[in-house]
């Protein structure tokens, strides 16, 4: 069978996006494919998640999670921190465009770079660029909400999780194993 690089983005205001990515890439290492993850904005913190892809990783090396962030950010916060977040969004873009181009992965997960495009810590057209670099046989997965017009042009597949209802309204806080 041929295979043809997709580009899929999961999108939207709802839960799952992340989810989805990550249940993929398991897929795709349970199909013998070699997987990497960036996580743009994610970082400094364990969950469940990593505790799996490490122990995978360990079984044979063709899964790899990376926390390229600093942990949540926001907008307006003082321009220290702002701009430590942007060097680490432009260091984890880095690390996509060499991962992308060398040719020891069969899918790449950008976690989150929809947010750092959104937030500002990149361009929206260094973000594009990475699509223009990609191997025609490459899957490449970005998350994150408000994705770009122009990535989801260019996309294959996009998903767009939409909230409907979520714990948090009902005073329910995140739980360990089911929000991280």
């Amino acid at each position: 069978m041929e295979t043809k690089g997709l580009i899929i983005v999961h999108t939207g205001n709802g839960k799952g996006k992340t989810t989805a990515a990550l249940g993929l890439a398991l897929r795709a290492w349970g199909d013998g494919l070699r997987v990497l993850i960036l996580q743009f904005i994610k970082g400094g913190w364990k969950y469940g998640e990593l505790h799996a892809i490490e122990t995978l990783a360990k079984a044979d090396g063709r899964i790899r999670v990376e926390q390229c962030g600093l942990g949540f950010t926001r907008r307006h916060q003082d321009e220290e921190e702002e701009q430590k977040h942007r060097e680490a969004a432009e260091a984890a873009l880095d690390l996509a465009r060499a991962a992308i181009t060398s040719g020891d992965w069969d899918l790449i997960v950008l976690d989150e770079i929809n947010y750092a495009v959104k937030f500002g810590l990149i361009k929206e057209s260094e973000m594009l660029g990475l699509l223009d670099g990609k191997p025609p046989e490459l899957h490449l997965v970005l998350t994150g909400r408000e994705a770009a017009a122009a990535l989801i042009e260019r996309a294959d597949l996009v998903t767009e999780m939409r909230e409907i209802k979520h714990p948090y309204q009902q005073g329910i806080k995140a739980q360990r194993g089911i929000e991280f």
